[in-house]
């Protein structure tokens, strides 16, 4: 399996900065925006072994890539890191035996079977903030670390998502939980009211989810059944929803290249009746996405502003924000509606696997069988 990125790259997520000589001195030249989709880099353990990639997690500033081959581990790069060989300081050690981690701007989070920790990405020196134990129902006890807050003994979790000031929790029965910011609707309760509890999403009740996922303001899932749910903030088309703000920015940028163009949001009927478009900036509970051509979505993930979704076909698709080339279209646009990434179908490769960072865009692929 083989990982790609695209967009937001300043601090050499996505590949690490070249240096290059100029005028007698070193320089190092930073490719910000990635706009061609690009393969990541390998990484190699002590030994000089190459890890295979099995996961990636992302934030603004940095990409953690898991190898859970052999004895597992995981890797940092971008800010901080120099290149992506070592977590800020962190020994590639200290990582072995984690199952996953998740990663912002201040702390990285290692999962093992026994226990969790959390490390200080802010300072020089190995910071472990706290860790955590693992163990049965029977044996908990309560520890208070920070940001640590038991949910309730019914909410068995099978994932959790955590946007900018909003969290989405699908427990094992494939109920969806949302709670706190809901001032973008992005909460899907059908109004624009915070949350302090975890409360299920009504709409969805009684149809089972496989996966949930959350941007910055905005929240998707996927039931079993392969169809996906959005809901929140649309101001730059990331529900795949039509986005006034988008299309009038897009309208401008047409006409500033072309002349004069009629207004976008008005579609001529065969009688020559005009009909206004609806335009969603919020959508404050859950409606269902159509993906054209029709299609079963195998898994999603959501960036700042941007979405992405693998069809069970191993076709990606994209749609949102765009200015960074997050969207994998080889062009700095942004689009409201869901489009394939053709690059990886040109390459006669299958996608099955994508992590969105606030600005970037990571997929994992494998070759496609031609027959």
């Amino acid at each position: 399996m083989r990982w790609f990125g695209f967009g937001f790259n300043a601090f050499g997520q996505i590949h690490a900065s070249e240096k290059v000589i100029k005028d007698g001195r070193s320089d190092v030249t930073k490719e910000v925006k990635v706009i061609h989709p690009t393969e990541l880099g390998k990484h190699v353990d002590t030994n000089g072994c190459c890890l295979q990639t099995s996961q990636i997690r992302a934030s603004w500033s940095r990409r953690a890539s898991l190898h859970l081959d052999g004895n597992s581990s995981m890797c940092l790069a971008g800010y901080g890191t120099g290149i992506s060989n070592g977590p800020c300081g962190i020994p590639m050690e200290e990582s072995h035996g984690c199952t996953d981690a998740h990663v912002n701007e201040s702390y990285l989070t290692l999962v093992f079977v026994d226990r969790i920790e959390c490390w200080n990405l802010q300072k020089e020196e190995n910071t472990l903030s706290w860790s955590m134990e693992i163990k049965p129902p029977s044996e908990s006890s309560a520890p208070k670390p920070p940001f640590y807050h038991p949910l309730s003994p019914q909410l068995k979790a099978r994932s959790l998502a955590l946007g900018a000031e909003h969290a989405i929790l699908l427990t094992a029965s494939g109920t969806v939980y949302t709670w706190g910011l809901g001032s973008h609707g992005q909460l899907g309760h059908g109004s624009l009211t915070s949350e302090e509890e975890p409360r299920a999403v009504e709409a969805l009740w009684g149809m089972p989810m496989s996966c949930v996922a959350t941007g910055g303001w905005h929240s998707v899932c996927l039931s079993d059944g392969g169809d996906l749910y959005v809901w929140g903030w649309n101001e730059s088309g990331q529900l795949g929803l039509p986005s006034r703000g988008l299309r009038k920015a897009l309208q401008q940028q047409s006409t500033q290249q072309a002349g004069p163009l009629c207004p976008a949001a008005s579609t001529a009927s065969p009688e020559g009746e005009k009909h206004e478009e609806v335009f969603i900036s919020i959508q404050a509970f859950p409606a269902l996405l159509d993906v054209t051509p029709s299609c079963e979505i195998k898994t999603a993930s959501c960036g700042s502003r941007h979405t992405a979704a693998v069809t069970t076909t191993g076709d990606l698709y994209t749609w949102g924000w765009g200015e960074y080339g997050q969207l994998g279209h080889q062009m700095l646009i942004s689009s409201d509606e869901p489009q394939c990434v053709e690059f990886f179908k040109e390459q006669q490769m299958r996608v099955v696997d994508v992590e969105c960072g606030a600005w970037n865009t990571f997929a994992a692929v494998i070759k496609e069988d031609v027959a």
